[in-house]
């Protein structure tokens, strides 16, 4: 079985390290390089003692390290670095990788190449986009709602906005609501990322629920342009996050009006068809939960309805399926390997 050569970069963050362990159990992506320039020459399995038999002695590089070791012909790369920087160091490599003759795909699961426009990002981001030149070359959607695309990258939806599509997706195309989508969500502490916080402090976190920029969460309009890209219509979302006091996973409730009346069982239906053949995706009988999840590349949805609305529910592992499972998903799909190659593992249950 054949290999694709794999690049890592912004090599130390949580959601570098569920790549790295991704990729260490994926049989055909096999580990080439990571970028970290603070922590060149440390050994990844230092870094991430979870990863202790994965990847030998293999270390960290810089970026003219891994330029050198960028091959000719096709190669992976997956960019977990930080917003707003993701964009420029993307832009090195396909440029130093065109030099070399590498043939790379890209899957960033930064911000910087979800929106279609640098106005549209700068609007969000309040800085200018680093590589506007590409952005034409990036899809964004969560692999479930887009058969394929002809574009040779993809920039994944963010934790949270994964979430939130899959439920705002269906409900929009099929045009079961009426006047705005209500959302409230919780995250794990994870979502925040490894540098710590005031908000991540684990003694404020622990035993604690909090809402923080409800109802002006930049996910928000990234979710209404996705949706408004794939569907044709643009929905009014209101937004309100919290941060919760586990570690991993999101649920999001979305409710709305609906078009006309319909019992539960008929639009967990229309949702099981809508999801028909997609390998992680269960719509469920009840509602879902995060420990079902946790740990695995799942998503799991739930519903309820009374005469006039409808809520759905949505659960999924904020660092695997809403950020690095989503994107080797994406991985395997743009080289012609099957989207469930290395992603197939079970959740954790009882984290």
């Amino acid at each position: 079985m054949s290999t694709t050569p794999t690049f890592v970069l912004g090599g130390t963050g949580y959601v570098a390290g569920e790549l790295l362990r991704l990729i260490a159990q994926h049989p055909q992506l096999e580990l080439a390089g990571v970028l970290s320039e603070s922590r060149a020459g440390a050994r990844v399995n230092e870094v991430f003692p979870q990863l202790q038999n994965a990847f030998g002695g293999q270390t960290f590089s810089t970026r003219e390290e891994l330029f050198k070791q960028l091959p000719a012909g096709p190669a992976a790369l997956f960019s977990a670095a930080p917003h707003g920087a993701s964009a420029g160091v993307v832009a090195e490599f396909l440029a130093k990788g065109a030099e070399r003759g590498s043939q790379l795909t890209v899957v960033d699961v930064s911000a910087d190449f979800r929106y279609q426009s640098a106005a549209d990002y700068e609007a969000v981001y309040g800085q200018a986009h680093g590589a506007t030149h590409l952005l034409d070359q990036f899809a964004c959607a969560v692999p479930e709602h887009l058969a394929s695309t002809d574009k040779p990258h993809i920039g994944h939806p963010g934790c949270f906005a994964t979430a939130l599509l899959m439920a705002t997706v269906p409900l929009t195309k099929l045009g079961l609501t009426q006047g705005g989508l209500h959302a409230v969500g919780i995250t794990g502490s994870t979502g925040s990322g490894r540098s710590p916080s005031a908000g991540t402090h684990h003694p404020e976190r622990h035993g604690n629920l909090y809402a923080y920029k409800p109802l002006n969460h930049r996910h928000a309009p990234e979710v209404v342009g996705v949706c408004e890209n794939l569907t044709g219509t643009r929905p009014s979302l209101h937004f309100v996050p919290h941060s919760g006091p586990f570690a991993r996973g999101i649920h999001v409730t979305v409710q709305a009006r609906l078009q006309q009346s319909m019992h539960a069982d008929d639009l967990r239906s229309a949702l099981a068809k809508f999801y028909a053949n997609q390998p992680f995706v269960q719509v469920r009988d009840g509602t879902p939960r995060i420990k079902d999840v946790a740990g695995s590349n799942a998503c799991h949805l739930g519903v309820a309805t009374d005469a006039d609305s409808l809520a759905v529910f949505v659960v999924i592992d904020n660092l695997v399926k809403g950020a690095a499972g989503g994107a080797v998903q994406w991985m395997n799909r743009q080289l012609g390997i099957p989207e469930t190659t290395g992603l197939q593992m079970p959740a954790l249950a009882w984290i």
